[in-house]
């Protein structure tokens, strides 16, 4: 929806007004909430406002003819805001488009109580009014679009000698380590959204036989022809190495057909920040999302900057396009009651949280609309029975 106004009431003793407006959809009980606010046009009686998305729901919560109040102000700049006037309308209404309809009088009650001759404060017109259909993650799912989940586990130095019982990686004969946990718990929801159960499951910072090099892109297989794991026991079964930089993975697919998902499992020692930052960056503009699970207990203050969800990461000057990254402490998760199923449950739940509106962020800024769904399944005919009597 796009907004002007016309001749509305002078405010300020030096200028004129610097107006703006505030929409509030009306609740059940006769309240009113707010849903919206324009920015502030100084220096005006005669503003065009910016054009502004909301959701229908969240305008009128789906019913068209509820009431919509809209309060137009003057702004000022220690808060005290003056009241212009109001007016009402509806979703219905504002669906007419730019019409006569949609030319409202910006009206104070007290002005009016006041003043005999008082006609109204101005007005203000809708210059445009369009519906857009937003398409749901799930409208991607059952159009076909494939969600493939790349698994890279960390084993640099920082993370201990495997042998010895302090190791993130040590394998406790009685019980998982925390990469395993962490894994077991994000893989069991994650398995559930990629169709063939799959996963390229790699490993970086190890030292590999027989020469010893640090290789920082190994399959955890060992079979670099095809890294692919069988689901998440079958990484579980693979677990000794690790993966690359998984933007040169997703980068041949654009087209809304696939998308990717990294998971990262690291204990968030992070020796080359610029680097990686230039990464996210750069990888912001391709299908993918990046899940970083931090487990054991050192600061993740180099984690929580790469999520962006304060403070959007940038390299070399350059933005991310958006955010891609969700970090989440693996150490926050640990249940001291025991509870291992609710607390693994809350670990997926926060660790897949923004992934929808990451995915519907890429695909809209493409303008990539999911397919069809196909028909639903309709089982052949059954051959009727022979009539025996």
């Amino acid at each position: 929806m796009q907004f002007c106004a016309n001749k509305l009431d002078k405010k300020d003793f030096f200028g004129k007004s610097d107006p703006f407006m505030v929409f509030f959809r009306s609740n059940e009980d006769g309240t009113f909430t707010i849903c919206h606010k324009t920015e502030v046009v100084k220096n005006t009686l005669n503003p065009v406002w910016q054009s502004f998305t909301i959701p229908v729901r969240a305008l009128c919560n789906g019913d068209y003819d509820r009431t919509i109040k809209v309060e137009v102000y003057d702004w000022d700049r220690d808060g005290s805001h003056d009241f212009i006037g109001e007016f009402t309308t509806s979703y219905r209404e504002l669906a007419r488009g730019q019409s006569q309809f949609n030319v409202y009088e910006v009206v104070n009650p007290k002005k009016k109580i006041k003043k005999k001759k008082y006609v109204n404060s101005g007005t203000v017109t809708l210059l445009s009014f369009s519906v857009e259909s937003e398409c749901t993650f799930l409208d991607y799912i059952k159009g076909g679009t494939q969600i493939n989940f790349t698994v890279a586990i960390d084993f640099t130095a920082s993370n201990g000698n495997p042998s010895q019982s302090t190791s993130l990686h040590y394998m406790n004969p009685y019980q998982m380590n925390a990469y395993a946990m962490a894994l077991k718990a994000v893989g069991e929801i994650i398995q559930d959204y990629d169709s063939d159960k799959m996963f390229p499951a790699l490993g970086f910072g190890a030292k590999l036989p027989p020469d010893g090099r640090v290789s920082h892109e190994f399959p955890l297989n060992g079979n670099m022809e095809n890294p692919y794991c069988n689901g998440i026991e079958g990484i579980l079964e693979a677990y000794h190495q690790s993966l690359k930089k998984v933007q040169l993975y997703a980068a041949a697919v654009q087209d809304g057909s696939q998308y990717f998902v990294l998971l990262i499992i690291t204990d968030g020692v992070i020796s080359d920040m610029a680097q990686t930052k230039e990464a996210i960056v750069n990888a912001a503009n391709l299908p993918m999302s990046i899940i970083i699970v931090g487990v054991g207990q050192a600061e993740f203050d180099a984690m929580v900057e790469l999520d962006g969800d304060d403070i959007r990461i940038s390299s070399r000057g350059k933005l991310a396009e958006r955010d891609i990254v969700q970090f989440v402490p693996f150490r926050d998760y640990m249940d001291r009651t025991g509870n291992h199923v609710l607390s693994m449950a809350r670990l997926a739940k926060d660790v897949l949280a923004e992934i929808p509106d990451q995915f519907i962020s890429y695909m809209k800024s493409r303008g990539i609309k999911p397919n069809p769904s196909p028909p639903p399944y309709t089982p052949p005919d059954t051959p009727a029975h022979a009539d025996l009597s």
